[in-house]
């Protein structure tokens, strides 16, 4: 009875029976990650900021209206030559309403240009901020995935090692092998005894790098299936790939807004030395006093204002020239972004082409490794083979798990890091990578 309480405990409360609740995947970590961490929260805040560049650029073509006032205490003394002065007191009051309308501003048409611009280039730079995030996600996932995996290995190494080195010590007291062979365990064993304890600290890092991101705790992560199969990039051909990364990438649409807005900017300067003409319209009233009478004046006025630019110091030529070299550099760095976007997507092309292969590579080099150590394990217990070959098996089995699991987890990294290359990187492409994750299977996410 006490038992079956216990386990309605545990199947209510999952959080205090770890052992007992899913592993987290990929997905939900990104999830949390959406909401924690602190340069996709800040990335959103500057996108809220850039949207409002619309709004403040439109306000350069509508109405300008304010409101003035004034009241003045008035003390004065007043003695004509020769004859008598005065000391008149009074307050004089006014106030006046006045409206602005721009007609022909065209440095301001082309300032709202700009701020479309300016939020084109925000939303471009929280794409890429989301994709980023993506990106980290799955890098610091999987460098736990990887870390657990490697552990796992070291562990399964160390044991294998011990086991063969009892079996030598045994073999040594009887009689069939010397002493030899035990040192040479022994200092196998040892040497795992210390890359355990690299793994575990490896482990640790990457846990933290992770927490970092998501801003709590990694629990148990979901593993790969084992048997998961990784997909080539669809289209198969680099070179459609290339185009698409220089013509859509985030980076490359941020640095063609920044180029249009240096283009823009130079035409903005040129029209300061254009004419500007204002409709303007005043209405007001003031009272004050005046020969010892109050005097109160109502107006009301319209108008159209022609203001003429013929000179400001040589410095509006200025900032045509500064603007010029401006749109200069800004298109010297959307053909760098271009450039860039293409070495990307040729690298991680490559890198999921080669990465596919390598992982055929090492699975069958693993099903080598484990028939070559089950050989030598005969060999030895019939006096075929020494200590070291069963050992150095060992080894390969041990060290072909790791870049197996190593060369998985960059292909699939390599698939995404493609995607983005091309600014195509979104959540469905991240929930297909975490289709073949299996929450029933996990690996260690602490040391201990």
């Amino acid at each position: 009875m006490i038992k079956l309480s216990r386990l309605l405990v545990a199947a209510a409360f999952p959080a205090l029976f770890p052992a007992l609740a899913a592993a987290a995947d990929l997905a939900q970590v990104y999830r949390q990650a959406q909401d924690n961490d602190p340069q996709f929260i800040a990335a959103r805040a500057t996108l809220d900021a850039g949207r409002e560049k619309a709004p403040q650029g439109l306000s350069g073509l509508l109405p300008n209206l304010s409101l003035s006032g004034s009241t003045t205490w008035n003390d004065n003394d007043l003695t004509p030559r020769g004859g008598v002065g005065t000391s008149p007191r009074y307050n004089s009051n006014s106030y006046q309403l006045s409206l602005t309308q721009p007609l022909f501003r065209w440095q301001n048409w082309i300032a709202y240009d700009q701020a479309k611009l300016q939020v084109a280039q925000s939303e471009a730079n929280f794409e890429l901020a989301r994709q980023d995030l993506i990106l980290r996600v799955a890098q610091a996932y999987f460098d736990v995935l990887n870390a657990g995996e490697n552990l796992q290995a070291v562990q399964a190494n160390k044991v294998a090692i011990a086991q063969q080195l009892e079996l030598a010590k045994k073999s040594f007291e009887v009689g069939t092998a010397t002493i030899t062979d035990t040192h040479e365990a022994q200092a196998r064993y040892d040497l795992a005894s210390a890359q355990e304890i690299a793994a575990e600290s490896d482990l640790e890092v990457k846990r933290r790098a992770l927490q970092a991101i998501v801003g709590n705790e990694p629990g148990l992560l979901a593993a790969l299936r084992k048997e998961a199969e990784l997909s080539p990039p669809q289209p198969a051909d680099m070179a459609q790939w290339v185009g698409a990364a220089e013509k859509d990438s985030y980076s490359v649409q941020v640095q063609r807004a920044l180029a249009d807005i240096a283009e823009r900017e130079v035409d903005k300067q040129r029209a300061g030395h254009y004419p500007t003409v204002d409709l303007v319209a005043n209405q007001g009233s003031s009272k004050s006093y005046f020969g010892g009478n109050l005097i109160d004046t109502d107006f009301k006025n319209a108008g159209i204002q022609v203001s003429i630019p013929l000179f400001q110091g040589g410095g509006q030529v200025s900032r045509q020239r500064e603007a010029a070299a401006n749109r200069r550099a800004a298109q010297a760095g959307l053909e760098a972004a271009r450039r860039g976007a293409a070495l990307a997507a040729r690298q991680y092309y490559l890198g999921v082409a080669n990465g596919l292969a390598q992982v055929k590579a090492l699975k069958a080099a693993l099903v080598s490794s484990q028939s070559a150590l089950a050989s030598n394990k005969l060999g030895y217990e019939v006096g075929v083979r020494i200590n070291i070959d069963v050992l150095n098996a060992e080894n390969q089995v041990y060290n072909t798990r790791r870049d197996l699991a190593r060369a998985t987890f960059d292909t699939l990294l390599a698939q995404l890091r493609l995607k983005a290359a091309v600014g195509s990187l979104g959540e469905e492409d991240l929930l297909r990578v975490n289709a073949l994750l299996d929450p029933r299977r996990d690996v260690p996410t602490s040391a201990r």
